[in-house]
């Protein structure tokens, strides 16, 4: 359900803030790691893997707390996160092992980045219930 009026679009805003930023950030990591041409791509695993971790963990933590405004979530998850973690950048990694006749490679790369996605997102929600749970535990001793 889309909130209407000024919560829409102060969402909007944080979602294209966010997206600015996750961009940003994923270019600069990009620029200071480098991809080898024709080697693995490292640095989009990297990147990928990590921010499902952390979607994860920011969703999970917002799950337990529902009163999250939606700017803020749609500013960091779509937003940030959906800059900074792109499965397009998989495909064209995929696209740039397959030109270069690495098909072992890129079946390789595709795999580990969709189990390590999975595994960093299982990963994520663990961690964003653990903190979720020690934050009720602490809120309860303050009550």
């Amino acid at each position: 359900m889309k909130p209407a009026g000024r919560p829409a679009a102060r969402a909007w805003i944080a979602v294209a803030a966010g997206g600015l930023i996750g961009a940003e950030l994923r270019y600069g990591l990009g620029l200071a790691f480098p991809d080898v041409p024709g080697g693995v791509p490292w640095a989009t695993l990297v990147i990928n893997v990590g921010g499902s971790f952390v979607l994860a963990a920011l969703t999970t933590m917002w799950m337990a707390r529902p009163r999250t405004p939606f700017w803020l979530r749609a500013g960091l998850g779509p937003g940030l996160l959906g800059s900074f973690t792109t499965f397009s950048a998989v495909v064209f990694s995929v696209d740039q092992l397959a030109r270069a006749g690495e098909h072992s490679a890129w079946a390789a790369y595709l795999a580990l980045s969709v189990l390590l996605g999975l595994a960093a997102a299982g990963l994520g929600w663990r961690f964003g219930t653990l903190v979720a749970v020690r934050q009720d535990a602490g809120a309860g001793r303050r009550a």
